[in-house]
């Protein structure tokens, strides 16, 4: 199949989702503006809706300016273009990136609906706001107003370029973040206008946007925009030191200058994109393009903001997939990880701690040891943190942790990356889990709606905290175990504390 074909099947499966009889196009009014979307199937939805000015031109690697209200009603009927990105053949990517959309029902209760704001995963190189998978229609059906946001990726919006521009761009690294922020804060002030209640938003994600869910709950600055999160497979330990962010931007210039372009303000972005990729095969860190902790953005590392009490009143659904790294190792990874495979910890570390994992798992063969450590190394033990920090803090949270099987393809036998999405959004990847996405579904439904999650079908979810630490099990049959996986977690507290 070519690129051109994939894409078009790709948007055909979105529309599809949506392509239901009686559509016909709506108005809304929001202090932005007037939009014109669609009423599909007893949802309303816009597409394609700016929430901060075009960030080209002057505004390229400058942090998100509030979009100009407009004066003219604006259609919401596309979805925007994607921000820049390697990959995705046939995908639609521009510069011209910080749009959201919104699913709202068609009939509203007289009280205002709470709202969950989603941020998609890319390893802050890719993904996009829209998607078959993640269609908002599935929570507005159930009382639920579901915006999704787009940010900057890659060098747009995860590099600090003060090396290469000037003392004036320094903290350009948090980009990417601050245009999540600015979404929040475009929702907050419009979102009534949809049904929304700009006191009751739950902030989400997976992946990376469950790793940018969880760094800006330690952000001050963001404390006012949520109330609740939802942080599938991430952390907040996915930033770089200043110093680090600066070593890197020259890292990237230095690769830059042997290809004897234009300053990076004014290339072509097609052209940064491919530096970028480039640029990442090379360096000799996973990941190397993230946020940074600046002193004003991210004062300290995030963590610790929130372990002294940042989201102390707010809650917290957090959770793993048991064996997420065979996503990336591979189902049968041939050597043991290296900094290639590495998203937070060094490698001399990482071997301290791994050389005794067959000690904590006698039965797991080398194979499953590896993407066990590497699992852990990338998600289970810094949500673990992220977990603990909250509660220590005297916040509320509940855990989850999906060991669900594949039950296709490669990965079949895996509870892989990415396999809850499915579940979440009720879009189960084989009919036999429907069941069960629908029970994880209203769960997530529940929680976003300000009450332990919760649903038929699936036992009493415990809070969470650190002593007990009871966990649901989301598998075919769920339960709750308390202190699972106990050892695994004492062993990284032991050379990480």
């Amino acid at each position: 199949m070519t690129g051109a074909s994939a894409a078009l099947v790709q948007l055909a499966s979105i529309q599809t989702l949506e392509a239901q009889p009686l559509r016909k196009t709506v108005s809304v009014k929001t202090p932005s503006g007037a939009l014109r979307g669609e009423s599909v199937g007893g949802i309303q939805v816009f597409r394609g809706v700016p929430f901060a000015e075009p960030p080209v031109g002057e505004l390229r690697f400058r942090p998100p300016v509030s979009v100009v209200p407009w004066t003219v009603e604006r259609d919401a009927l596309e979805f925007a273009p994607a921000a820049m990105q390697s990959g995705g053949a046939g995908m639609r990517t521009s510069e011209d990136c910080l749009y959201l959309n919104v699913w709202t029902p068609n009939t509203r209760p007289e009280k205002p609906l709470p709202v969950m704001v989603w941020i998609h995963g890319g390893g802050f190189t890719g993904g996009s706001s829209y998607s078959g998978k993640t269609n908002g229609a599935k929570f507005a059906k159930d009382g639920v107003v579901c915006v999704s946001v787009a940010y900057r990726l890659g060098v747009f919006g995860f590099m600090d370029v003060a090396p290469l521009l000037g003392p004036s761009y320094a903290g350009s690294a948090n980009n990417g973040l601050l245009d999540v922020m600015q979404a929040l804060t475009w929702v907050r002030n419009n979102i009534d206008a949809f049904g929304g209640d700009p006191s009751r938003v739950t902030i989400g994600g997976q992946s990376a946007g469950a790793k940018l869910t969880d760094i800006i709950m330690g952000i001050p600055a963001a404390e006012g925009l949520f109330q609740q999160a939802i942080s599938e497979s991430g952390g907040a330990e996915r930033v770089n030191s200043n110093a680090a962010a600066l070593a890197i931007a020259a890292g990237f210039g230095e690769d830059w200058a042997k290809r004897g372009g234009e300053s990076i303000d004014s290339a072509p972005a097609k052209d940064l994109i491919e530096a970028q990729v480039n640029f990442i095969q090379h360096w000799p860190q996973h990941f190397p393009l993230r946020a940074e902790v600046d002193g004003t953005v991210i004062p300290k590392l995030p963590v610790e903001t929130i372990a002294g009490g940042s989201t102390q009143s707010k809650a917290l659904l957090v959770g793993t997939n048991r064996e997420e790294s065979a996503s990336f190792l591979g189902p049968h990874p041939p050597q043991d990880p290296t900094a290639a495979d590495l998203g937070n910890t060094d490698v001399a570390t990482f071997n301290q701690i791994f050389a005794k994992y067959a000690e904590v798992y006698p039965d797991l063969s080398a194979e499953a040891l590896r993407i066990r450590a590497t699992t852990a190394e990338e998600y289970w033990v810094p949500s673990v943190r992220v977990a603990d920090a909250h509660v220590k803090a005297g916040g509320k949270a509940w855990m989850y942790e999906l060991t669900l099987k594949d039950p296709i393809g490669k990965l079949k036998g895996y509870a892989r990356h990415s396999l809850e999405l499915g579940l979440v959004w009720k879009a189960p990847d084989v009919p036999e889990e429907a069941s069960l996405s629908s029970e994880i579904h209203a769960a997530w439904v529940s929680f976003i709606k300000g009450v332990a999650p919760s649903a038929k079908g699936i036992p009493t979810w415990p809070e969470y905290n650190n002593i007990e630490r009871a966990t649901m099990i989301v598998d075919t049959h769920c339960r709750v175990e308390y202190k699972p996986q106990y050892a695994e977690l004492q062993l990284w507290n032991e050379f990480l504390p």
